[in-house]
């Protein structure tokens, strides 16, 4: 039986002569084996760690030898096992977790002296053919070079399949634990499915020159927040994102040109680590106004269709306000946690879209909404003209909690 995966052997007695280990693991191949002598009829069992450069290997016993086995992150392909003697830890990862789990079952058995029904190795060299399944990258650019009859090497961490006819994403690429970039574009995908947001090492994500209309709110809300770092959107159908895609805060790039987008997220501003935008030739009217909030190195939202700014407000005040939105307002603005299982779904909804007036308390339904225009140069570096006219300005809305807060902010709407 064989693992493939990265192994770093630690020796328990470095600390105590002040020394360190390397920190980082090298591509192995695991074997598990048993040998017989006529001295010792009953067979012993042992692990042969094998590599690029030892293919021989090193090979350690494990009849009564493991000391203890750490397994929490062994759905992450990871794991460490503790020898006895010599006194070290033979720290596992980059596995695939479902090989991973019965390798360790089998290494189990053989600790206790139990016989094992699987298959084992032979004391061979291993062939470097094998450290072919190492791969970490790979690059398709065509649909006849497209793998059919066979799986995604399991350790890649970059990935791209472009040119090559997709209608949907291939689920063999959502067993990729490893991947940190997966680049489907140029293809023909409409809908993306929620276990992308399974791949938990995920840092860029390149969809550009599909036929998406819609991000989905489980993306948002899935392992994405933690790891997901470059979007790129561009030269789709999509016409707006869900408010929970700014719960997407580790995004620091941010491709969205060439799309139909009417309007951006409202809390847009929750985007804190954005530095890089681009969303040219949409038809965007206004801009939110946490758009303010925002913090960029570089801005594109050249060839939008922005409209003049109102010179009248829209006032929907209401007096008194109502339940509704008495409770909205002291639930956000004491940011009392709500939910779905807690609240109704449309009450969640209402919450999530409620609007940030310039004071910064909330209004859902009642407000008065201005429009003015913003220098762009306030929130990026680096501003892409808006027109041909160089121009650096676009119109913002403003909402106001009340009469009070609109007529003290009334000179940011001259």
């Amino acid at each position: 039986m064989k693992l493939h995966c990265e192994v770093e052997v630690i020796s328990r007695h470095l600390p105590a002569l002040g020394l360190r280990n390397r920190g980082k693991g090298v591509r192995a191949v695991l074997s598990l084996f048993q040998q017989t002598s006529r001295s010792q009829p009953s067979a012993r069992a042992f692990l042969l760690i094998s590599t690029l450069k030892d293919k021989r290997g090193t090979r350690y016993e494990l009849r009564e030898n493991i000391e203890q086995f750490f397994t929490k992150f062994v759905d992450e392909g990871k794991a460490t096992v503790r020898l006895k003697e010599p006194p070290v830890d033979i720290c596992l990862s980059k596995a695939n977790s479902s090989s991973l789990k019965g390798f360790l079952s089998a290494v189990r058995l053989a600790h206790r002296g139990c016989k094992v029904d699987i298959p084992v190795s032979t004391l061979t060299p291993v062939k470097t053919s094998e450290f072919e399944n190492f791969k970490t990258k790979m690059v398709i650019t065509s649909k006849k070079d497209y793998l059919l009859s066979k799986n995604f090497p399991y350790s890649l961490e970059h990935l791209q399949t472009s040119y090559c006819g997709l209608v949907r994403v291939d689920m063999r690429m959502l067993c990729l634990k490893n991947l940190r970039k997966l680049d489907l574009s140029h293809n023909h995908i409409k809908k993306l499915p929620a276990t992308i947001g399974d791949l938990i090492h995920l840092q860029e994500l390149n969809l550009n020159d599909n036929h998406l209309e819609s991000f989905s709110v489980a993306l948002c809300q899935s392992t994405l927040q933690k790891s997901l770092r470059t979007l790129d959107l561009s030269k789709n159908k999509i016409k707006a994102l869900p408010v929970q895609f700014c719960q997407l805060r580790e995004l620091t790039n941010l491709k969205l040109d060439d799309n139909e987008l009417i309007q951006f997220p409202c809390k847009i501003g929750q985007l804190i680590n954005l530095r890089f935008l681009s969303a040219a030739r949409n038809k965007l009217p206004f801009l939110p106004s946490e758009f303010r909030n925002l913090s960029l190195e570089y801005l594109d939202l050249f060839g939008n269709t922005f409209e003049q700014p109102k010179i009248l407000p829209v006032i929907k005040l209401q007096a008194p306000l109502t339940l509704l939105e008495s409770s909205a307002r002291t639930i956000l603005y004491n940011r009392i946690p709500y939910g779905s299982h807690i609240i109704p779904f449309h009450l969640c909804q209402d919450l999530d879209t409620a609007k940030t007036c310039v004071c910064g308390r909330f209004c859902l339904n009642s407000f008065i909404q201005g429009t003015t225009t913003m220098n762009l140069h306030s929130v990026a570096h680096t501003v892409v003209l808006v027109d041909n006219m160089g121009g650096t300005e676009a119109p913002i809305v403003s909402y106001f909690c009340s009469l009070g807060c609109y007529v003290n902010s009334s000179d940011m709407l001259k």
